[in-house]
Order: C-alpha cells, then sequence, then structure tokens
C-alpha cells in the first residue's frame, strides 16, 4: 500500500504559491517637488497620479476589462489548473503590471491580444512566471525532514519501498531550490554525497524563472536563517571578495539534483522509473477538488508500492478518492 505522510497523521505542488499586489514605486525628487509645490491639493494629485503612470508604464487605476481577465483565468487555468478567483482580479492586475511595462503595452487588452498572438510560445512562460510567487525556505514544515529520517529512509534501507537499491525522490514543484536541497542534506547526513549513484533527486517546477534560480544554487544569508551553522559549513561554501554574502550549495551535493521545467499536467511525464518518495507540498491548495483528485491520483502512478507522498500543512485529502493510507505527523 502507498502511503501518504502530512500534517494531521492526514496531510503531509514551488513553495506555495501565492498572488500579491506591487507596490508602485514614485521617485523620490518627483514626491519632494510635490511637497513643494504650491498648486492646489487637485493639481498635486494629478501629478503624482501621473508620476505613477510614468513609473508603471500603465495606468493602475484603469480596470482590467471583464472580457481580458476571462481570458487570463481561463489560460492561466488551462496550463497550470491555478483557479484565480474574481476576488484575485486586483492581484493579477498589479502582478502583471511590470511585464507589461517591460514589454511597453499600456493596456490589458493589448497584452491578451499578444497572448493570442503567441499563446503557444515564450510569453506564456513570462505570464506563468508574473502570475506565481514562490515562498519557501530551508526545511519549512521541519517535522516532514524529522519523518523522512525517523520514517522514509529507515524503510527504504529495510527493503520496504520497491526494489532499487538507489533512492529517487522527486520535489515536484521545487521552487527556487530550498526544499530539494533541504531533502538533499536531510540524506547526505544519513547516507552521505559522496556517491551519486545512491540517491537521486528530480526537481521540477513550471516557472522558468525560479528554475534557474535554483540551479544555480546560490543563496544569501537571509535565505539561510533556518540552516545551522554546523550545516552551513559542511555544505554550503562562502563566497569572498564579490561574492561575499554569498552562500552556493557545494558541487558533491549539487550533483545529486536535476532541475527541469514541468507541467504536472502534461499528457506524459518524462520518466519510467518510480520514486520512492514524493514531496507535493503547499501548491494544491490552488487547485480545485477536481484537479487535486487528478494530481493526486497521477502522482500515485509514480511511487513505488510503499513509497510516500507528502503534502503541505495546510492540505487535505479529504473528499478525495485516492489509493494511501494517511500518516500522523508527529510535531
Amino acid at each position: 500500500m502507498t502511503r501518504i505522510y502530512g500534517k494531521y497523521l492526514a496531510s503531509s505542488l514551488s513553495g506555495s504559491t501565492r498572488l500579491r499586489p506591487s507596490r508602485v514605486r514614485y521617485c523620490a525628487t518627483h514626491l519632494m517637488k510635490l511637497a513643494k509645490s504650491s498648486q492646489s491639493r487637485a493639481t498635486s494629485a494629478q501629478t503624482e497620479s501621473h508620476g505613477a503612470i510614468l513609473e508603471t508604464g500603465y495606468d493602475r487605476k484603469a480596470a482590467i476589462s471583464d472580457r481580458d481577465y476571462a481570458f487570463i483565468r481561463e489560460i492561466v487555468y488551462r496550463e497550470t489548473r491555478i483557479n484565480l478567483g474574481n476576488n484575485k482580479r486586483e492581484l493579477v492586475a498589479a502582478r502583471l503590471g511590470k511585464r507589461l511595462r517591460m514589454l511597453g503595452i499600456s493596456s490589458f487588452n493589448a497584452y491578451c491580444s499578444l497572448l493570442k498572438d503567441r499563446s503557444s510560445g515564450e510569453e506564456l512562460y513570462h505570464l506563468i512566471d508574473a502570475i506565481s510567487t514562490n515562498h519557501t525556505f530551508f526545511f519549512r514544515e521541519a517535522n516532514h525532514f524529522n519523518f523522512l529520517n525517523s520514517s522514509i529512509l529507515p524503510a527504504f534501507e529495510r527493503g520496504e519501498i520497491g526494489d532499487s537499491r538507489s533512492m529517487r525522490l522527486w520535489s515536484c514543484a521545487c521552487s527556487t531550490g530550498e526544499e530539494p536541497y533541504s531533502v538533499a542534506i536531510s540524506l547526505a547526513e544519513r547516507v552521505g554525497m559522496n556517491s551519486p549513484a545512491s540517491w537521486h533527486i528530480e526537481c521540477t517546477d513550471i516557472s522558468t524563472r525560479v528554475l534557474r534560480f535554483a540551479s544555480k544554487a546560490v543563496y544569501t544569508e537571509a535565505h539561510l536563517q533556518q540552516v545551522n551553522p554546523k550545516t552551513r559549513k559542511r555544505y554550503f561554501q562562502t563566497g569572498r571578495g564579490a561574492n561575499a554574502g554569498s552562500f552556493r550549495i557545494r558541487p558533491e551535493l549539487r550533483n545529486h539534483l536535476s532541475f527541469s521545467r514541468l507541467n504536472l499536467f502534461e499528457s506524459a511525464l518524462p520518466w519510467k522509473e518510480k520514486f520512492h518518495c514524493i514531496w507535493c507540498r503547499n501548491v494544491m491548495i490552488y487547485f480545485d477538488r477536481k484537479t487535486q483528485e487528478g494530481l493526486v491520483g497521477r502522482l500515485s502512478e509514480h511511487l513505488y508500492p510503499g513509497g510516500f507522498l507528502l503534502i503541505g500543512h495546510a492540505e487535505s485529502l479529504a473528499g478525495i478518492s485516492h489509493p494511501f493510507r494517511i500518516r500522523e505527523c508527529p510535531k
């Protein structure tokens, strides 16, 4: 029986994805001029509004039309299964503002026309990158890593998961890499990292932006707040000179991971060999129930018998038909 581990002894796709509005930034010198101006309040307000238009490249107050928002919702759902509700309209408009500004496009209608002309091309990737924000950090939801060490790895070592001597794991929404590198560190602590054949982690995400970041394996001090000094010293190289303040995953650990872009809903996944453990955390909360059920069923087909699927603390399989046995998540 394939097993699942999670929050409630019940819940166990980069980094969670959240939408948040961008902040319109005003030129400081322009604001100073406004403060010193003797013009009327109405004139000042008009000038400040014009400043925002100059900064963003489009009129932020101009509402995205029902038709344009419906088109964006449709294309995002078709490609990612992310269900954008009507309450996300302003957030989507703000998030896409930077892209419109970069392209020199002044309206959402014009941007939708661009997507229609290039719906199968590169602009679709930029749309997905703009819509999804990936919030994650090292050893997020730490009890999952405790369970990896206390239950999953011992089960693999006892031969209870599949018949392969090389452990295969999949971080299916890896975001900027903190999750799979945390898994890699946990594995290296137990079985070492000098033999690439002993274990491997496939790392995928739908966003090319986060994959570029993750594959570089370079992080700042702020990224490593959850990583203790001993672990930093053992698994990270400290930057010097122009790279001071940066920390790079050691190559012998990085060699255990592969990064590639993947849409979880593509007709065929690229691997024939199954996995011992799949990490699919904090993404299904953005899917509707039908999509969640379809994804869970699909992931189960890529696990060895006795394998584990981990989902996020905020997620649940309640009301979903699935083949898993729920496991309690010890704190």
